[in-house]
């Protein structure tokens, strides 16, 4: 067994801090008695940092305290603890999340996995991991290929966000393409239950079908069914250096086109991403640098890539240039050098940091089949000069997975309710485009009527089923996913 430890990438909590607020009785004690001192917060100027994720319209409440166990016992005690006291608790990860599934409750204890940041193994032979939630991602990938291995889950957060997290909301990324989103890497789990007893899932097999597929039930679930504190992940073998495309286009069905062809000409990129003139603009407005050149920018962008090696991905580089091509690009150009693959990919996923300088971004999350992609940026403009705020189009174009983004004044209450307004409508054009209201991100606590209209009445009541059944006093994340 190969054990590496990995330091988190957030600071260690501060001691307890006596409040002035008392809470149920013996709750704190019992809860200090699990996990130290150190382990335990209640002031609320401190417990307030764990009171949202990244997705600023969702509600949230202020922890009654923030607990940070350090292994599955103490986990597993922890939720005997507030069962006991009929306290709710909230998993929590990093807080990347952008859907406020994370966010904190009033009266519920916030539980923080990021201390259980250890690689527990790697095993080159079976290719697989076993890791516990507070790894984080990009820290992962790099241990697993500086090994000559790949794990494919890459969120646009992939240098903060926790494995945890990417497990809880089923997370996706630039990857999903070729290799899918994070529920195809998992082989099985490690889960804290309500009762407090430790449930295992899945295997360490490649292959593995006894009994209903738990696993894929736990992934995704948001924390609502369990608290997953280990993780068994199928790795690949490292991929070759990538070749990369870029493909400028003047209209975005042009590049509709073009993305529809590419699939019809049997190519699967290892990523294919699009951005529109608004996302372009923002990110040479914030970097200083030109992604295409000089120039007003072009209506939509297409950066794709393959890892398939030098002979087979340029040539696969080559065959998209031509389909970019007949379906109208105004410029294109393939590289096979590694450091201009990497330009290209760091104004992708510069887009939210650059759209946050021009105001508070709200991004929303929505899948359309893939022929329907310019329909639905199209709709995206219509929504934006309809509610008079910037939005602009960023998304993973290989799979229909869009990322409409929202800038508006938060201090301003007429923008915030026109963002609000953006966002139901985004979420609704996507639906009447015949796709979901998620690819990735989740419902947390604000797609909750969403998922009804979606998944329908008998869907809603099935998902209840086996809430109760795992969870039958609803004490994990209340108010998340259809509560």
């Amino acid at each position: 067994m190969d054990v590496t430890q990995i330091d988190t990438v957030l600071p260690d909590p501060p001691a307890f801090r006596n409040s002035a607020a008392v809470p149920r009785p013996g709750l704190i004690e019992a809860l200090l008695a699990v996990v130290g001192p150190g382990g335990v917060m209640v002031d609320p100027e401190v417990t307030v940092a764990y009171s949202r994720d990244m997705m600023p319209l969702a509600p949230s409440g202020l922890p009654l305290a923030v607990v940070f166990p350090a292994d599955t016992g103490q986990v597993a005690a922890v939720v005997r603890v507030c069962a006991e006291h009929g306290v709710p608790i909230v998993p929590r990860g990093a807080g990347s999340g952008l859907t406020g599934a994370a966010n904190g409750v009033d009266g519920a204890v916030t539980v923080v996995l990021t201390r259980m940041n250890r690689i527990l193994e790697i095993d080159e032979g079976n290719r697989l991991a076993v890791v516990q939630p507070g790894v984080v991602n990009l820290t992962f990938r790099s241990e697993v290929e500086s090994r000559g291995l790949f794990y494919a889950p890459d969120p646009s957060s992939y240098d903060w966000c926790t494995l945890g997290g990417n497990l809880s909301t089923n997370a996706g990324g630039l990857c999903c393409v070729k290799y899918g989103v994070t529920t195809d890497a998992v082989l099985g789990l490690q889960v804290v239950l309500a009762s407090g007893e430790v449930l295992r899932t899945g295997r360490r097999t490649v292959k593995g079908v006894a009994g209903y597929d738990l696993t894929k039930l736990i992934v995704g679930s948001e924390g609502t069914l369990g608290i997953i504190t280990e993780a068994t992940l199928a790795l690949r073998p490292k991929p070759a250096a990538p070749c990369t495309l870029v493909a400028a286009f003047s209209d975005t069905e042009h590049a509709g086109e073009a993305v529809s062809g590419a699939i019809r000409a049997g190519l699967v990129p290892s990523l294919l991403e699009i951005m529109d003139a608004t996302c372009i603009r923002a990110v040479q407005e914030h970097t200083g640098s030109s992604i295409l050149g000089d120039g007003e920018p072009p209506a939509a962008i297409l950066i794709g890539q393959s890892d398939s090696g030098s002979t087979v991905g340029r040539r696969e580089m080559d065959l998209l240039e031509q389909v970019c091509s007949s379906a109208g690009a105004s410029f294109s150009y393939v590289t096979d050098d590694l450091a201009e693959g990497r330009l290209l990919l760091q104004a992708r996923r510069a887009v939210l940091p650059s759209l946050e300088v021009l105001g508070t971004w709200l991004t929303d999350d929505v899948s359309v089949p893939r022929t329907a992609m310019a329909a639905l940026i199209a709709a995206c403009q219509e929504i934006s000069a309809d509610v008079g705020l910037t939005i602009g189009v960023v998304g993973h174009a290989g799979d229909g997975n869009m990322h409409p983004t929202i800038v508006y004044d938060a201090t301003d209450p007429a923008q915030v309710a026109a963002a609000h307004d953006a966002f139901g409508r985004i979420l609704d054009a996507g639906r009447a485009l015949g796709g979901t209201v998620t690819g990735e991100h989740g419902i947390g606590r604000v797609k909750q009527d969403f998922l009804r209209s979606e998944i329908g009445e008998i869907g809603i009541e099935v998902h209840r089923a086996i809430k109760r059944a795992l969870d039958p006093t609803g004490m994990f994340n209340p108010g998340s996913m259809f509560d």
